[in-house]
């Protein structure tokens, strides 16, 4: 059980939230953690959510992107205020993480909010002071959308934007799904054998690791996550 310490919004349907839990054993740039909710009468609903955060401090940051028909997701971004108390069991998975020892180039490829665990990769790139080259293609709804825009842009990582329903003011190209053309070129050649972290809604992750593996990336260097139906 952890105490919110404070929350900030990012986006207009999206918010950090920053949780106190002491004895909290740290964790790796990638993993996540089970949130659960009980009402006053009883009914609890779990999700689980990617850590922004990264390492061993005791103050575990989260990053929440509302739906609206959700049961968590609404209260998290909503109502949650700091002093209130959160249930997370976490950290969990060992298999979707990357390590400072990695020292290859690794392409970080996101789909909206599935953003969250590949910036807690750049941080942890950051902190660490990896000479591993890093590279990001982020689909995202709208420039609004974005999350961690500002820390994205000094974090000396090449971020690569694909608009899908509005673009900034004189961005070169009109709003767009991202395509397999797109996909070729924005991320690291193959041979330069990156290892890919993909992250988002699961079409989206369906479709972006078929088109890597057409494009003649091996699919044991691609690891997804996804969320959603």
């Amino acid at each position: 059980m952890g105490t919110v310490e404070s929350t900030s919004t990012l986006t207009p349907s999206g918010r950090s939230i920053t949780v106190s839990l002491p004895g909290w054993p740290g964790n790796i740039a990638g993993q996540h953690v089970d949130v659960r909710l009980t009402a006053p009468d009883g009914y609890q609903a779990v999700r689980s959510y990617s850590i922004a955060s990264v390492g061993p401090a005791e103050l575990v940051e989260l990053a929440v992107d509302k739906l609206p028909t959700g049961e968590v997701s609404p209260y998290l971004v909503d109502d949650v205020q700091p002093g209130d108390m959160l249930e997370l069991r976490g950290p969990l998975g060992g298999w979707f993480v990357w390590k400072p020892e990695q020292t290859g180039p690794v392409q970080l490829i996101a789909g909206g909010s599935g953003v969250v665990p590949l910036v807690s990769m750049v941080r942890s790139h950051t902190a660490s002071g990896s000479d591993a080259p890093f590279r990001m293609l982020y689909s995202v709804r709208t420039p609004d959308d974005v999350f961690y825009r500002e820390e994205l842009a000094g974090s000396g990582v090449q971020v690569d934007y694909v608009y899908t329903r509005a673009v900034p003011a004189g961005w070169p190209t009109g709003p767009g799904r991202l395509t397999k053309d797109r996909l070729a070129a924005s991320v690291f050649p193959v041979s330069e054998t990156p290892a890919f972290f993909v992250c988002g809604p699961t079409a989206f992750v369906e479709a972006v690791a078929t088109w890597l593996v057409e494009l003649g990336y091996p699919a044991e260097t691609i690891k997804t996550e996804r969320f959603g139906g």
